[in-house]
């Protein structure tokens, strides 16, 4: 979800909040359950190993989430019912850490090439 999507949403009264998903405890992962997740066939020979191993990786933690779902919903209610939800909310302890690690990437990013980036102005302005 980009910035501007919240905004025009809010203009419209609507609610739109970006959840950095941990792993939840949902039974998707279970193979031959009604909410069983489908993978697709893979049909390019240059993905198909890494393809395999990450649907390996997939199966390999059904039922080792450490997330509850309906304590999820419980606190996805509860942020949409503040008059100011925030715009992201990390649903999980390792959907924080996963996030806290993108911010101190962003920034490591910044910081690398902050003078190339700030010297992109017109020589006039």
């Amino acid at each position: 979800m980009n910035l501007r999507l919240a905004v025009t949403a809010a203009t419209l009264l609507l609610v739109v909040l970006r959840t950095e998903a941990a792993t939840l405890g949902f039974d998707d992962l279970a193979p031959g359950t009604t909410l069983s997740t489908q993978y697709a066939v893979s049909s390019i020979q240059d993905y198909a190993e890494r393809t395999e191993q990450t649907v390996a990786g997939w199966k390999s933690m059904n039922g080792l989430q450490s997330g509850d779902p309906a304590k999820l919903a419980g606190a996805l209610v509860q942020l949409a019912s503040q008059d100011e939800p925030p715009l992201r909310f990390a649903a999980g302890a390792d959907a924080v850490r996963a996030l806290e690690q993108k911010a101190r990437d962003l920034l490591a990013q910044a910081s690398a090439y902050r003078e190339l980036s700030s010297s992109l102005a017109h020589d006039d302005a």
